[in-house]
């Protein structure tokens, strides 16, 4: 980044989050890091980025409160303004299909898709107030496109938002406001531990065409040139990481 820019990343606690907000405080932009229930690694972050000399902030918060959301956009004014979103927050527990309760359903899609919608929706018209434009990437998943067992309600959710970031690509276009989709396949995070061994991990890293780990830090680093002006044509695109285990 040529000037100093600012950010929102929601779901930065841990994982993908913090390897994307590690990624923006090197590229010198500012960060709000928004977290859920553990400071450790936002705390941690906020420590780096003050010796790089970028501001930091991290700031609690549930994306499916409509008013806490637009807090988190609004904490961005305090360094001049939001350029760039990052919609990570997401959960996933594993329920069958048919055991799903109407709660479970109600909570992923809340989570994975209404509060991406309302931190999508109050950073754009932040930048579109701010005449600068900006970028908007959301996180989704391999599971969007192929499906997930014990994860129908996450698979849904985050399909969802495929819709979402592409009608926001077309309605904000005119105000140079780009949107995309980063789509991870099985990354070296905590999440997929929940029903995978460390040996199911790498097996199935493996066989992938593209043998090897996934990083946290794969998927920030295509988050942050989809951020960058080296992007300043994409817009609307669905972008995996994944090996070559998912080609769409």
């Amino acid at each position: 980044m040529t000037t100093q820019k600012s950010a929102l990343v929601t779901g930065a606690q841990q994982g993908i989050g913090a390897a994307i907000a590690s990624v923006l405080i090197d590229a010198n932009v500012n960060v709000v890091m928004n977290y859920l229930d553990d400071d450790r690694e936002v705390s941690r972050l906020v420590d780096i980025a003050t010796g790089k000399g970028v501001r930091a902030k991290a700031l609690r918060g549930d994306v499916t409160n409509l008013k806490q959301a637009q807090m988190m956009v609004d904490a961005v004014d305090e360094f001049g303004g939001i350029d760039f979103l990052v919609s990570n927050a997401a959960i996933y527990p594993r329920s069958s299909l048919l055991e799903m309760t109407e709660d479970e359903w109600d909570q992923v899609l809340s989570v994975n898709l209404k509060g991406c919608f309302f931190v999508l929706q109050a950073a754009a018209k932040k930048m579109i107030a701010s005449g600068r434009g900006g970028a908007i990437v959301t996180l989704s998943s391999g599971a969007a496109v192929k499906g997930a067992v014990h994860g129908a309600h996450y698979s849904a959710s985050k399909s969802g938002l495929f819709g979402l970031t592409k009608s926001a690509a077309l309605e904000l276009a005119r105000q140079n406001i780009r949107a995309n989709v980063v789509a991870p396949g099985l990354v070296d995070t905590d999440q997929p531990r929940i029903e995978f061994s460390d040996e199911d991990m790498d097996r199935l890293w493996q066989i992938l065409p593209l043998a090897g780990k996934t990083e946290p830090s794969d998927v920030a680093d295509l988050v942050m040139f989809l951020l960058s002006d080296q992007a300043r044509r994409i817009t609307g695109q669905i972008i995996h990481v994944n090996g070559g285990g998912l080609l769409v």
